[in-house]
């Protein structure tokens, strides 16, 4: 069945995450007994009304077929019963609904710590690192999942007196779930021989960020999911917009912009609702970031692609879990503005002897990976040609890695290039001006638009003298003095 094949796919991958979380192995278990509390767990749903009628009738209709991973995906990808909402009511503690689409919603939820509160600072964080245009893009979403209505009483006191404004402006909101909504968060399986406590706080967890999916689902084309004790990079939006951009016509599930937990993690908000049903239908299973990453898998994203560096960065001290020490840190944040790359959408070709799958498309990314070709010749080249022409500011080339320090470009040019000829497959331009020679394998300039009259349609990079070494383009990296869509 679809779902039991979700559940034995998790169930291989736990050992790799029992040595993450340094607990001891658990015996193996018979696939009899797998299918016993795979029927167990179905049943579970099926009395609490967390199985709609048509998942229902989806695990009848497949109970007797033979699994096959391959149809797990595409039904899980299509499965129209995950694409609605979980109906379930709300309660808006603070703003109302919001007038019109926002391009991003942050989420947060927060719950009562017995050691420090970091909400106030995170709310705080978002604002004050976002310019006014960016902020008239952003939508904030903070639940207040805790069942004690005093605290949360307390809670939205304080944020209606600190951000005021951002509620009247309609870019704040604070809602609340009813105790009644939540399933049973008693007596539940103890996977990783976690305490009962702990796996009480880590199911309810995963309910508290399905039904804040569940409400941003229609909010803005894109959800970002923080925590409630995190700290923000300066413009981070723009960043964000710029990265999005990059991986136009390209296929992706998530974006990562922390490596840590479920900091930081981008979805289309079309994804919501399926990502909102996985979390409820696999509360008790494991802990949400865990969760995450199978969900990634399901949806056929089978990498992690992450984004240095970091744009949030845990602050908290003690952990909403009984306030225990939470020290992690993530150490490629930044928070001052940098200056991330906007690499315009392109065609990527060389004719050089790539090695195994570091293909061109590679070194054009900002996340960690690279091209990789075999001892290249004179005249050949990598060559980028933009689906628009466009303003170039500024262009910074790598080549070589710290454990491949000699395969660098040894003698090469950059130059770019106008007016193109040829099939869609096989475009390049008929003139190009030589920008200049690359010096100990990387190249950077800048004022690009003040040295090059046209606009540029083309780029490349060219071998000047034959090499024994091989060559790596770690990074090409791309700044426009206009968007690409201006």
């Amino acid at each position: 069945v679809t779902l039991l094949y979700a559940f034995l796919h998790m169930r291989q991958g736990l050992k790799y995450f029992d040595k993450m979380r340094c607990l001891r192995k658990r015996s193996a278990v018979s696939f009899l007994g797998v299918f016993v509390i795979c029927l167990l767990f179905m049943n579970l749903y099926i009395e609490d009304g967390y199985v709609l009628e048509g998942d229902k009738q989806l695990i009848r209709e497949t109970a007797t077929h033979q699994l096959n991973p391959e149809r797990y995906v595409h039904t899980f990808k299509d499965l129209s019963n995950f694409s609605g909402s979980i109906n379930i009511s709300y309660r808006y503690l603070a703003g109302t609904p919001l007038p019109r689409k926002r391009y991003l919603t942050i989420g947060l939820s927060s719950v009562k710590r017995k050691k420090g509160n970091y909400l106030l600072e995170t709310i705080k964080s978002i604002f004050e690192q976002s310019s006014y245009e960016e902020l008239k893009e952003i939508a904030v979403v903070v639940q207040l999942a805790d069942f004690d209505s005093a605290w949360c009483e307390g809670m939205v006191q304080d944020i209606s007196q600190k951000f005021a404004h951002h509620i009247i402006a309609g870019r704040l909101i604070v809602i609340h779930v009813p105790e009644e909504y939540y399933p049973v968060l008693n007596g539940l399986k103890r996977n990783y021989n976690d305490p009962e406590d702990r796996v009480k706080f880590r199911s309810k967890q995963n309910v508290d960020y399905a039904f804040l999916l569940n409400f941003c689902a229609n909010l803005s084309d894109y959800y970002v999911m923080l925590e409630d004790d995190v700290r923000c990079s300066k413009n981070f939006l723009t960043a964000v917009k710029k990265v999005i951009t990059s991986r136009e016509g390209s296929y992706w599930v998530t974006l990562e912009f922390s490596k840590l937990g479920y900091i930081g993690k981008l979805y289309h908000s079309h994804d919501l609702p399926r990502l909102a049903h996985f979390l409820l239908m696999f509360y008790q299973e494991m802990p949400c970031d865990w969760l995450l990453i199978h969900f990634r898998g399901l949806l056929a994203q089978k990498e992690v692609i992450r984004f240095k560096p970091s744009l949030f960065q845990h602050m908290g001290y003690y952990s909403s879990y009984k306030g225990a020490e939470n020290k992690l840190k993530d150490d490629d944040f930044e928070e001052e503005s940098f200056d991330i790359p906007d690499n315009p959408p392109a065609n990527l070709h060389t004719n050089m002897n790539v090695f195994e799958n570091y293909e061109a498309s590679k070194a054009y990314s900002s996340i960690d990976e690279y091209f990789w070709g075999k001892a290249p010749s004179t005249g050949d080249f990598y060559g980028i040609v933009f689906e628009k022409p466009i303003k170039i500011s500024k262009i910074k080339v790598v080549t070589g890695t710290e454990d491949r320090q000699n395969d660098i470009l040894h003698h090469g040019a950059l130059e770019v290039g106008e007016k193109i000829v040829g099939s869609k497959k096989g475009r390049q331009c008929t003139t190009y001006l030589r920008l200049g020679e690359f010096k100990n394998g990387n190249f950077e300039i800048t004022d690009v638009e003040h040295k090059v009259l046209f606009d540029i349609n083309c780029m490349r990079i060219l071998v000047t003298k034959s090499q024994k070494e091989w060559l790596i383009i770690r990074s090409i990296s791309v700044w426009t003095s206009q968007t690409p869509n201006q």
